[in-house]
């Protein structure tokens, strides 16, 4: 079951993402709109589109966060490969995503405070956003 969710989650998320899906959805919503006429702005005319919508939206979530959720684990994967090929990185931060909210925040007020100074910080980022 997950490799079937997963294959078609993957082709559907790309569709969705593609120029000609929109202009389907697009072409859906107009024929609708000049539809209304000849079903003389019906309950049941407004209730198709409004079914139509929901039914597609509840589904993109669960395809969306599924996406998100393999790009997610991609990059941090990739991350750790980046510490874990790096001498001087600190092995300890692989798997930090695993930590609670509470954990992160203390650990990335720690390295800001490893950083330095809060002016010492600020003309960094002023350094940053200089070289836009």
């Amino acid at each position: 079951m997950g490799y079937i969710f997963e294959h078609v989650a993957s082709r559907v998320s790309a569709a969705a993402g593609r120029p000609m899906a929109f202009a389907l959805a697009l072409s859906i919503i107009i024929v609708w709109g000049l539809s209304g006429p000849l079903f003389g702005w019906s309950d049941t005319w407004q209730l198709v589109i409004n079914t139509g919508t929901t039914i597609v939206t509840f589904l993109m979530v669960f395809l969306i966060q599924n996406a998100q959720n393999r790009d997610a684990a991609a990059i941090q994967a990739k991350l750790d490969e980046v510490i874990r090929a790096i001498d001087s990185a600190r092995n300890q931060f692989i798997g930090i995503e695993h930590l609670s909210e509470e954990q992160l925040q203390r650990i990335r007020g720690d390295i800001e405070a490893e950083f330095g100074e809060e002016s010492i910080r600020n003309e960094a980022l002023e350094r940053l956003i200089g070289r836009r």
